[in-house]
């Protein structure tokens, strides 16, 4: 059976800047359960690459195995995708960025497919700084094989069977803190107004940026005692500060006081605006960072916002020095330059 949208849309929806309506981004329909905190993921996406006026076929999204890497059907029907095998999607997004670095690419994944069998792929894609919009949807179970709990479920957290998870839960951001990461989030599926502009953040970070969103599974760990649950996220829910994109090219304002927000501008000059909720805070120390995931762990909270960002940020093609052209573009000459070329390169090693 197949899935598909209605074609028809109001005459006057809102236009971007490039004459896009918001339904130049969808995908198809999601089958997916209803109430899915996955769907408002992929609303958030569809809505920040609207808002920012992202040609979609300058955007390549992958995919691993699981509930969370379905969802690339449904946004973003006019980009480039490619669903790989499971936990392997960071290995092919690293090849396709070494190939073509003018794209923009979307990881999504789930706390299975990263946490579990992905989980060598995803320290390497962290320490190479791939540039990458990483979004793990994380339900801390498996809702492909009936709701196992997952490698992020919390200990002594009940699944829908009454049974207490045994094993101390992996913390996503604080894993990609500890392995260098060059941003690091977090988010709630049902808080869009601070996941919108996080997602248009990291898509504009040159470098491996790790949304990590707690996105309950209505299904199988929607229950009372799950940690991952609606209910639970809601009532313990910190957040780092009040989060606000500015893109390039637009007027910057602001009205925070001195002293209660931070700005921290991105390379293409883009800035984000934070008006800082926590204390003793600040995302441009990695220590500071550590110390208040810590802090919310010990507290049960579940802290959300910009957690990192390093505002010097190299990407892998700028560690390994490679060509700026995409190598769909390198001519045949430049590929077989001749054997004059080549023993200049042979004698060199000599």
């Amino acid at each position: 059976m197949t899935f598909v949208r209605p074609v028809f849309r109001h005459p006057e929806s809102p236009k971007n800047k490039l004459g896009y309506t918001r339904k130049f981004y969808e995908g198809a329909l999601s089958t997916l359960c209803a109430g899915c905190g996955h769907d408002s993921v992929s609303g958030a996406i569809i809505q920040a690459c609207f808002e920012m006026a992202v040609e979609p076929h300058r955007v390549a999204k992958l995919s691993g195995i699981g509930c969370s890497s379905k969802t690339p059907t449904y946004f973003l029907a006019n980009s480039h995708g490619f669903n790989s095998v499971h936990g392997r999607m960071p290995s092919v997004a690293t090849g396709a960025y070494l190939a073509n670095r003018d794209l923009m690419y979307i990881g999504v994944s789930g706390d299975g497919d990263s946490a579990s069998i992905g989980m060598g792929q995803f320290v390497h894609a962290i320490r190479r700084n791939l540039n990458i919009t990483y979004i793990i949807m994380n339900n801390g179970c498996y809702g492909l094989t009936k709701g196992q709990d997952s490698a992020t479920a919390d200990k002594g957290s009940v699944n829908k069977t009454g049974a207490a998870n045994m094993y101390n839960a992996i913390d996503m951001a604080g894993l990609a803190l500890e392995l260098g990461a060059t941003f690091i989030a977090r988010s709630f599926s049902g808080d869009k107004e601070q996941l919108i502009p996080m997602i248009k953040a990291a898509m504009s970070h040159p470098g491996f940026a790790l949304i990590d969103v707690v996105s309950p599974c209505v299904t199988f760990n929607n229950n009372v005692g799950s940690t991952k649950s609606y209910d639970y996220t809601r009532e313990h829910m910190e957040a780092t500060a009040a989060v606000d994109f500015v893109p390039m090219m637009t007027e910057i304002t602001t009205e925070y006081n001195e002293g209660d927000a931070v700005t921290v501008p991105l390379h293409d000059g883009s800035l984000i605006h934070l008006s800082k909720l926590a204390k003793d805070w600040d995302p441009r120390d990695r220590q500071s960072a550590v110390n208040r995931l810590y802090q919310a762990k010990a507290q049960g909270e579940i802290l959300t916002g910009l957690i990192y960002i390093d505002t010097e940020s190299r990407d892998l093609h700028s560690i390994l020095h490679t060509t700026e052209q995409p190598l769909n573009l390198v001519e045949q000459h430049q590929l077989c330059p001749g054997s004059t070329v080549l023993e200049q390169i042979n004698a060199g090693l000599r």
